[in-house]
């Protein structure tokens, strides 16, 4: 099927990633497998999974399967945290290449800061050898605060192309999407539904009838005009399409007000407190 045009965002790193992909965690290997192939049949260019996701191998599988180029689709997993140190980390990518079927990465990302861990910096460097090397196209980070950014950006002389971070209606994070755009960072956007929880949101329910189009749509339509990347996830093939289908339509700006004001808070863990190894 010919697919819809989703805009790109141009990476620092000289690259671009498409403004909506698609999102695997949470998923067992052999639903990856089914939900990607399905995702990559609606139109979906971009591919998001991790080490810890334990899909790397289905997801590989259903990307080679697809008769797509490699190069037609941008490839994002994720080094998770035991796996950190310089040395480890040029271990886990080979890895994770190995697991995916591919011999390099168009976005690979350190998951999580760790701070107890302290060796995000070590990992990072690790990065940059990855990147030269191209095994990597481009270089970010997950979960990061503004204090790691800094860090990062002021220890290595490197800036991440990306950080990944918990954002949905109920946290839109102001500050750190603030410092992204100083630097030059682009904002990825994971649980951007909210676990569920913005689809039953009022504000959210009446921004969408105003469009007549679902909930999931208008929030989806929130992030992409605030310049968010977003990866929704979903194994339902209705849902993969639905999700897809949001280019049809633009938010007010008043609507893009009210969905910004939704009183919430952080679902997933708080990174400066996430220590697991």
């Amino acid at each position: 099927m010919t697919a819809p045009s989703v805009p790109s965002v141009p990476l620092h790193s000289g690259t671009a990633i498409p403004a909506l992909g698609f999102g695997v965690w949470q998923v067992p290997d052999a639903d990856a497998h089914r939900a990607v192939a399905e995702a990559l049949r609606v139109g979906y260019r971009s591919i998001d999974t991790a080490a810890v996701y334990q899909n790397e191998p289905g997801t590989g599988r259903a990307i080679a399967e697809s008769g797509l180029p490699r190069e037609q689709i941008f490839l994002t997993t994720k080094l998770w945290n035991s796996d950190q140190g310089f040395d480890e980390t040029l271990r886990a990518v080979d890895a994770s290449l190995d697991r995916l079927g591919t011999d390099y990465l168009d976005l690979y990302l350190i998951h999580w800061p760790v701070p107890e861990y302290d060796r995000y910096i070590d990992t990072f460097k690790a990065f940059e050898r990855i990147r030269d090397e191209g095994r990597a196209r481009a270089i970010g980070v997950s979960n990061f605060r503004v204090e790691d950014l800094r860090r990062v950006i002021d220890e290595t002389g490197t800036v991440p192309a990306v950080n990944q971070i918990e954002l949905h209606p109920g946290l839109p994070q102001d500050e750190l999407r603030a410092f992204h755009a100083e630097h030059g960072i682009v904002t990825e956007a994971w649980s951007p539904l909210g676990q569920g929880q913005s689809l039953t949101d009022p504000v959210i329910a009446e921004v969408a009838a105003e469009h007549g189009v679902t909930p999931a749509q208008a929030v989806l339509r929130w992030h992409l005009q605030l310049g968010n990347v977003v990866i929704p996830k979903s194994v339902t093939p209705a849902r993969i399409a639905e999700n897809f289908d949001v280019f049809g339509f633009e938010l007010t700006g008043e609507q893009m007000r009210r969905i910004s004001a939704i009183d919430g808070g952080r679902i997933g863990p708080d990174p400066a407190e996430f220590n697991l190894r």
